[in-house]
């Protein structure tokens, strides 16, 4: 997977906007839950009130709440708040939120950074609780053991009308020290959020005598606290857009000119290289396998920054909200990674097989349909239906092996994560009513805790599918850096103008890739223009792997090969092969029209040179005959045409391209005599300034050759004109007298 890396470079700028995107979306859903506790906390357990810091207080509430402080304390929160006096000039500003002012001072809090609203919310939570448990001694006696041993005096023998704090106050600072720390140790076990959660309902208390509606205020933190998960809601939901939209366009991209890069390559494939990939496996690599590559790059930046965001970001607000329940996720998180490496285990090694699965089911289906006429003329349907079944049969199986091992991850994880679920509430709800964690926290830290189980799961799914990716990559890779064996030389020659078609063959010898033994051996021979060359021989003489040697399908072993003087190495392959006219053995034709595939030698072709060429392949009957004519369909492989057909369709495309070198390849075999006889005389009449290279096995074809070279076995075992092999060369006497009559031979 990582020798596909270069094709991300262009896309750096997307791929680090969905970066960033990722890091806003994960942030924001991280934020949630907090959210989420603090409605459930403050909105409604709390009435709206957040902490200790009340917006304002009476002016006695607040001087008594000094008795509970030291000095300096004492300055911070009197310095923090400003006294308003019935009838001060900007009390108007304030009579609708605090109706009380009307009749008496308050102190209104004033404008706070965070810092110093923390440190308040400490000093005035336990001096709140203070207040509160006075408040309870006046109303019952019976509380002083409640408020520890910091009491030395007994509150029944305070005189009637007389107020405790007024008391309190007449004690000596000291003293008064003594019961607040006194105070502050009976308070420090319960820790800081549970002190503020029992000082909001002196807060609240303190609203309510200041006339304020306590209804609207929960009503509104709830519906703020709300507005603002909206918002991040809707945040998150954007990003998550962006994220997807940027990671969809960087795997499409980075997929597309994979494919791009692959096919490139593969059209610069000489016979050597495809002789290492078969047809179906190349499919499969520009298709299957860069689809497994194109899903594995979106997953990646979908999930590379998001999973450790919200897998590390939750466990650290999890603990900040319940340090106590850590183990509770510990455990849940082994037993996934344990789930995962155990699914890793089994499934990987199925991926790799799954793709070669895939390249015998893309090699029986194209034998299939391309040999369908072979399959019915023997009646081979039900075998060959069997065949393409097993190939089916083995990637179902397999696939479904994978697919029955993968989906046991989910109903195990949602028993997983039901199970912490039911965990968490059980152990929370004991620390609930131990007072250690509040409800709000506890419900976020189930969030928290499914946040991070599903990370810790995207992360783990991402690691599986990692693996299949990389044996496409690997497939894809190894189609991308394959080694070209015939490339062009550093410093090309060029042909010399005007060009002549001659050709010279000096002692070459060929042996194919990875072979022991040499093909053809020591072919020496020259062809010029105006000439015809034929080459004839048995069957596996090596008569078209002479001709593949021309245009450099192949390279020699030994030997030189000239073209115009010039050896074929020494040029580019373009220049080499823009001077030959080429028909295969195997004639085709691609989808489209007659026309389109006579333009693919010339796409400047004018109709009279259309026309010209299909009157000397001898195809201008049936192709004029319709009432399309050139514009007539050819299906796929030319599969609408017959067999002489598409072959004269090919020798015009070759025609049309009017090159000094011709190369017919076997391209005569399925003309009849007629045909045959009447297309070379037009041929030679079209070709007379050019060099005609011809392999055939037919005798009548190369009888009036000017040269005619008898191969066999790979050597030239004749070579000259008809009358003079027919006197000199045995293995042609076979040939001809096999084929034609003694009358035909004189």
């Amino acid at each position: 997977m990582r020798r596909l890396l270069k094709y991300l470079k262009p896309y750096l700028v997307p791929i680090i906007l969905a970066l960033s995107l990722l890091f806003v979306q994960a942030n924001a859903e991280l934020a949630l839950p907090d959210y989420l506790s603090r409605i459930v906390n403050n909105g409604i357990q709390q009435n709206g009130v957040e902490n200790a810091v009340a917006q304002a207080f009476r002016q006695s509430t607040l001087e008594r709440l000094t008795l509970f402080m030291d000095p300096e304390d004492a300055d911070v929160v009197l310095d923090s708040y400003q006294l308003v006096e019935p009838d001060a000039s900007e009390v108007d500003d304030y009579l609708d939120s605090y109706p009380l002012l009307e009749e008496e001072s308050i102190y209104i809090l004033r404008e706070i950074d965070s810092s110093r609203e923390e440190q308040l919310n400490g000093i005035l939570g336990k001096s709140l609780l203070a207040y509160s448990a006075i408040q309870q001694l006046i109303e019952d006696p019976s509380a002083v053991p409640m408020m520890g041993e910091g009491f030395d005096f007994d509150p029944a023998m305070i005189p009637p009308g007389m107020d405790i704090f007024q008391v309190l106050e007449s004690l000596p600072s000291p003293q008064r020290m003594m019961i607040v720390s006194r105070m502050e140790e009976a308070f420090s076990s319960l820790g800081e959020s549970m002190i503020t959660q029992m000082a909001v309902g002196a807060v609240k208390e303190e609203y309510l005598a200041l006339g304020m509606d306590a209804g609207q205020i929960q009503q509104a933190y709830i519906l703020n606290t709300g507005a603002a998960m909206l918002l991040i809601s809707i945040l998150a939901g954007i990003c998550t857009i962006g994220v997807s939209y940027f990671a969809s366009r960087t795997a499409a991209g980075a997929a597309r000119d994979i494919r791009k890069d692959v096919f490139k390559k593969v059209e610069s494939f000489t016979s050597a290289e495809f002789d290492r990939f078969s047809t179906a496996s190349l499919i499969t690599r520009s298709t299957n396998d860069v689809t497994q590559v194109q899903r594995v790059i979106f997953m990646f930046l979908r999930l590379v920054v998001y999973a450790p965001i919200i897998g590390i970001g939750g466990v650290i607000r999890a603990i900040d909200k319940s340090a106590s329940m850590w183990w509770l996720i510990a455990v849940a998180v082994v037993a996934l990674l344990a789930l995962i490496v155990t699914v890793f285990i089994i499934a990987v090694p199925k991926f790799k097989l799954m793709q070669e699965l895939i390249d015998r089911l893309n090699l029986v289906t194209r034998e299939h349909l391309s040999g369908m006429m072979v399959i019915r003329a023997f009646n081979k349907q039900e075998a060959e239906g069997e065949r393409f079944d097993r190939a089916n049969r083995d990637l179902t199986d397999t696939s479904l092996f994978v697919a029955r091992v993968m989906v046991t991850m989910m109903p195990v994880m949602m028993l997983l994560m039901n199970g912490l679920s039911l965990a968490i509430i059980w152990v929370g709800s004991h620390q609930v009513a131990e007072a250690a964690i509040q409800v709000g926290d506890m419900m976020a830290f189930m969030q928290y805790a499914m946040q991070i189980v599903m990370a810790f799961l995207m992360m783990s799914m991402l690691f599986i599918f990692l693996p299949r990716a990389a044996v496409s990559g690997d497939r894809i890779a190894d189609v991308l850096e394959t080694e070209i064996i015939i490339l062009d030389p550093e410093n090309p020659q060029v042909y010399p103008q005007p060009f002549r078609g001659e050709i010279e063959f000096q002692d070459v010898s060929f042996r194919y890739p990875d072979a022991e033994d040499d093909v053809i051996h020591d072919i020496s021979f020259k062809a010029l223009p105006g000439q015809t060359t034929a080459f004839i021989g048995s069957t596996g003489c090596g008569k078209s792997t002479v001709i593949n040697l021309i245009p450099r399908f192949y390279d020699v072993t030994e030997g030189r090969i000239l073209v115009y003087g010039i050896d074929v190495r020494d040029v580019r392959q373009s220049d080499l092969r823009d001077k030959i006219g080429y028909v295969p053995q195997k004639g085709t034709l691609f989808s489209g029209t007659i026309e389109s595939n006579l333009r693919y030698a010339d796409p400047d072709a004018d109709p009279e040179t259309l026309k010209e060429a299909l009157d000397i392949a001898q195809a201008s009957d049936f192709v004029f005959g319709s009432e399309e004519g050139l514009g007539s369909d050819i299906s796929q492989g030319g599969t609408n045409v017959s067999g002489g057909q598409k072959q004269r369709l090919s020798i015009a495309r070759a025609l049309v391209k009017k090159p000094p070198i011709f190369i017919f390849d076997d391209s005569f075999s399925a003309l009849d005599f007629k045909t045959d006889s009447t297309l070379r005389q037009e041929l030679k009449k079209k070709t007379g300034e050019s060099t005609v290279l011809i392999v055939t096995q037919r005798v009548a074809t190369v009888k009036n050759a000017d040269q005619i070279i008898v191969l066999d076995e790979g050597r030239v075992v004749g070579k000259g004109t008809h009358q003079v092999l027919m006197d000199t060369c045995e293995t042609y006497q076979e040939i001809a007298s096999s084929q034609l009559s003694k009358e035909e031979l004189a």
